[in-house]
């Protein structure tokens, strides 16, 4: 969290986080040259640059698209997810330096301009096989581009983190794209199934871990179809909440999460106003409601981060009878203080008993 903004804030991590990837980066490029210039003595340098960079950009977006997922099925990968958008940054420089040679070795040694050129040197738009892929990988670079220039905290508090999250889901496109623009070079030029299945099984990756997540996610959300005459909706035994973490569940249109901590429980809405992060896969830390994704913190009886900081989350009425935890879903505005409910020790015992006796 930063309260004023800075171009960069190079904190340990970080400087750990990007040294890691610089270094990997330049030994993937090391390597690939090596094999290249060995199997194919006679390439130009040019063509090794293309190759090189092309090949990069296009592994640190499946790596850059499977953090995502990894982080929610195993927190272990939290550390990569803090620092995505360096590695989303420094993809996005090495695929200009790819699209950059591309223009230049193919469009710009003509007496046509090289922007036209580049739409107009093949016109098979109708036809599969033959579609014009350096247009897809173009649309795809430009994609990537917008969101580089707009990755930092500056463009996500002014545009609002709705927007940015929106705008930032395009990545998913210009992935589609750039998939295409793979194949389809393959297709026309390279012509080898290797290349292809390496691309598909990549494809397969992606897919796989953000549906294996999206299930996982699914189970871990809670749905009640229980309420009380109050409006107050049952959800879960007090010992089903772990401490200083959360149940989080769905009610309506209502993403809520109930925390356990100090002997009390406490429900705020489950998404970090920072970019709409699960605040109910994350824990208390120092008394603050702490982000999984990058930090942001919230207190648990108000939902308001802590001085300085300004972000706020809505609150909810939280009850507790005999061992079992209710939740209003009706939200309190932004930043309201409600009282936490507290909780009996003997509660917490005999609701652990129960469980082991259905176990």
């Amino acid at each position: 969290m930063s309260v004023n903004y800075a171009p960069v804030l190079w904190n340990r991590q970080k400087k750990l986080y990007d040294r890691i990837m610089l270094g990997l980066l330049a030994s993937y490029l090391v390597v690939f040259i090596f094999f290249q210039l060995v199997v194919f003595p006679e390439i130009t340098a040019e063509t090794l640059v293309i190759r090189a960079t092309g090949t990069l950009a296009f592994l640190m977006l499946h790596i850059i698209l499977c953090i995502g997922p990894l982080a929610r099925i195993d927190k272990r990968f939290l550390p990569l997810l803090y620092n995505r958008r360096h590695l989303g940054v420094t993809m996005c420089c090495v695929a200009l330096v790819h699209g950059i040679f591309n223009i230049i070795q193919f469009h710009a040694l003509g007496n046509v301009d090289p922007l036209v050129s580049l739409f107009t040197s093949n016109e098979h738009y109708a036809a599969f096989g033959r579609f014009p892929f350096q247009v897809l990988g173009f649309i795809a670079l430009l994609i990537l581009m917008l969101m580089a220039t707009t990755s930092h905290d500056f463009w996500l508090k002014n545009l609002s983190p709705r927007v940015w999250k929106t705008l930032h889901t395009m990545v998913y496109f210009a992935y589609a794209m750039l998939v295409g623009h793979v194949m389809l070079g393959v297709i026309q030029l390279e012509k080898s199934p290797v290349l292809i299945a390496v691309a598909g099984l990549g494809l397969f990756t992606v897919t796989g871990l953000h549906v294996w997540s999206a299930i996982l996610n699914k189970k871990q959300t809670y749905e009640p179809d229980e309420e009380d005459l109050d409006g107050f909706v049952r959800v879960c035994r007090i010992n089903e909440i772990e401490e200083n973490r959360a149940k989080t569940m769905m009610i309506g249109k209502e993403n809520i999460a109930i925390f356990k901590y100090d002997g009390k429980l406490s429900a705020i809405n489950n998404l970090c106003r920072h970019q709409n992060g699960p605040l109910g896969e994350g824990k208390i830390v120092d008394g603050c409601i702490t982000c999984p994704w990058h930090g942001y913190q919230y207190l648990p009886q108000n939902g308001q981060s802590p001085p300085p900081f300004t972000e706020k989350v809505e609150t909810y009425d939280v009850r507790l009878a005999g061992e079992w935890v209710y939740v209003n879903p009706k939200p309190y505005p932004e930043g309201t203080e409600r009282p936490p409910c507290p909780v009996n020790n003997i509660v917490q015992k005999l609701s652990k008993i129960a469980l082991t006796n259905e176990n």
